[in-house]
C-alpha cells in the first residue's frame, strides 16, 4: 500500500458576499473532489489546533507528525534547504522577498511585481556583497519573488526580529535583537547593513533597469524574515518506516521535505502561483508513483497566492483547474489518498487564518460516510468529525497497517 497526502495550499476560505456567501471552494466546479468525498471519509482539520493561524511551514510540520513547537525554529532554514543551500550548524537562515523600494526607502511592492525572470542574475550580485563583520553572505533565488539568505560566521544568533513591514507604504523594519546578547546584537546589526547594501547594489542593476523600461516594478531591495537556526529532525523514514518523496513547488515545502529526509522531485514549470503548470505536476505525480516510494507529500500552491492577493475569481478558477489532478490520482490502485489544505487563506483577509480546513481520505476499506461534496461546510457532516494535523499520519499509518498497538 502507498500513502499520499496532497495539500492544496491555502485552498480553504470564508463565505464571500460576492459569491452569495459561499466560499471559493463551494463555488468552484469540482466534480473530482466531490466524487472523492462520496468515495471517502470526510471531516474538518485544524492544522495545529483550533484558532491557531498556521503558517505553511508549521502546518506541514504538524501534518507530517512532528511537533511544530519543538521542531520549528523559523522559516529560513527550510527555505534554504529547499533551494539547495547546504546549511551548516551555526548558520542563520532567512526567507526573503525581492521587493520594490522608492528613492525614500518606502516599500511600494513587497513582491516586486511577482518577478519571474532575472532573479538568478540579481542573486549573483547579492553574493558579491562584502560585510564588515567577517560574515559570509550566501544568497539564492527561489521561485518567483522568493529567495533565501544564509549568514555564516562566528557569534551569530537567530534571536532577531523581521525586517518585513508586511504592507506596502512603509520602510523595512529596523531589525532588533530579541535577546540582550552580543550574538543577537551583532546579527541584527549585520542584517540591517545587508538590507541597506542590497538597495545600493540593486537600484541600478541591469535587470531592474530593464524592468523599469518595460513598465514593471524593479526588484531593488531584499527583505529578510523568518530567521532560524537549522533544527534537528528525526528522518521521516526512520520515524514511520516509509520511503518518502516530496513533490512541491516552493522552496519552503521542498525544504521541509529535505530536512525530514525525503527525496525531492522538481517539476518543470511549477511556479507556486496561479500560472503554474498543473499538467506537468500531474504527470510528475503519476510517474513518481510508479517508483519505489510508499509515501508521497504533494503541495500545490496557487490557491494560496490568489488568497493573499485577494483575487476571488482567480482562486475559484485555480481550484477548478486543480480538480483535474485529483481525478487522475484517484485512479491509482492500492493507495490511501488524503486531500486537504494546510490553512485557510480567505480573500477577505488576504492572509492565513485559524479556520479549520476540509479533509477527505479515500482508499481500501475506508468507512465511507454520507458526504457528497468537498467543501468547508459539507464535510462537517463527515465521519472524521474534527481532527488536528498531528492526527493525520497516525490515521494514515493505521489504514496502511503500519502502526503498532498501544497497550497489551
Amino acid at each position: 500500500m502507498k500513502g499520499i497526502i496532497m495539500i492544496m495550499d491555502g485552498m480553504a476560505d470564508r463565505p464571500i458576499k460576492e459569491l452569495e456567501y459561499r466560499t471559493p471552494l463551494e463555488t468552484a466546479k469540482t466534480p473530482n473532489m466531490d466524487k472523492m468525498a462520496k468515495m471517502g471519509i470526510c471531516g474538518l482539520m485544524d492544522p495545529i489546533k483550533p484558532g491557531i493561524r498556521a503558517g505553511s511551514d508549521t502546518s506541514h510540520i504538524s501534518i507530517l507528525g512532528y511537533d511544530p513547537y519543538t521542531v520549528y525554529t523559523g522559516r529560513g532554514p527550510f527555505e534554504a534547504a529547499g533551494v539547495g543551500v547546504d546549511v551548516l550548524p551555526g548558520d542563520i537562515a532567512f526567507r526573503c522577498n525581492f521587493s520594490t523600494a522608492d528613492e525614500n526607502g518606502i516599500i511600494t511592492d513587497r513582491r516586486a511585481g511577482r518577478i519571474r525572470e532575472g532573479t538568478d542574475k540579481i542573486a549573483e550580485t547579492i553574493n558579491s556583497m562584502e560585510l564588515d563583520d567577517n560574515v559570509e553572505v550566501i544568497f539564492k533565488e527561489s521561485t518567483g519573488h522568493r529567495a533565501v539568505l544564509v549568514l555564516r560566521g562566528e557569534g551569530l544568533s537567530d534571536k532577531i526580529s523581521d525586517a518585513d513591514p508586511k504592507h506596502e507604504g512603509k520602510p523595512p523594519k529596523e531589525v532588533i535583537p530579541l535577546e540582550n546578547t552580543t550574538e543577537s546584537r551583532k546579527t541584527a546589526d549585520v542584517l540591517n547593513k545587508f538590507i541597506k547594501k542590497s538597495y545600493d547594489l540593486l537600484r541600478d542593476h541591469p535587470v531592474n533597469l530593464q524592468r523599469i523600461e518595460d513598465g514593471e516594478n524593479p526588484a531593488n531591495i531584499i527583505i529578510p524574515r523568518g530567521a532560524g537556526a537549522v533544527p534537528h529532525v528525526q528522518p521521516f523514514g526512520d520515524k514511520y518506516g516509509l520511503k518518502p518523496v516530496c513533490i512541491a513547488e516552493t522552496g519552503l515545502i521542498k525544504g521541509i521535505g529535505k530536512i525530514a529526509g525525503m527525496d525531492l522531485i522538481d517539476i518543470e514549470g511549477a511556479t507556486g502561483g496561479i500560472d503554474t503548470n498543473l499538467e506537468n505536476i500531474r504527470d510528475g505525480i503519476l510517474e513518481t508513483t510508479t517508483k519505489d516510494y510508499d509515501f508521497f507529500l504533494i503541495n500545490v500552491d496557487g490557491a494560496d497566492e490568489a488568497g493573499h492577493d485577494g483575487q476571488m475569481e482567480e482562486k475559484v478558477k485555480f481550484i477548478e483547474k486543480a480538480d483535474s489532478i485529483i481525478g487522475e490520482i484517484m485512479k491509482l490502485e492500492d493507495v490511501y489518498f488524503i486531500l486537504t489544505a494546510d490553512h485557510s487563506t480567505p480573500i477577505s483577509v488576504m492572509d492565513h487564518t485559524g479556520d479549520p480546513v476540509p479533509i477527505v481520505i479515500k482508499g481500501p476499506e475506508v468507512r465511507v460516510d454520507d458526504v457528497e461534496e468537498f467543501n468547508e461546510r459539507s464535510v462537517t457532516q463527515g465521519g472524521l468529525c474534527r481532527i488536528r494535523g498531528n492526527n493525520v499520519m497516525d490515521i494514515l499509518m493505521d489504514l496502511m497497517n503500519r502502526s503498532t498497538k498501544f497497550g497489551a
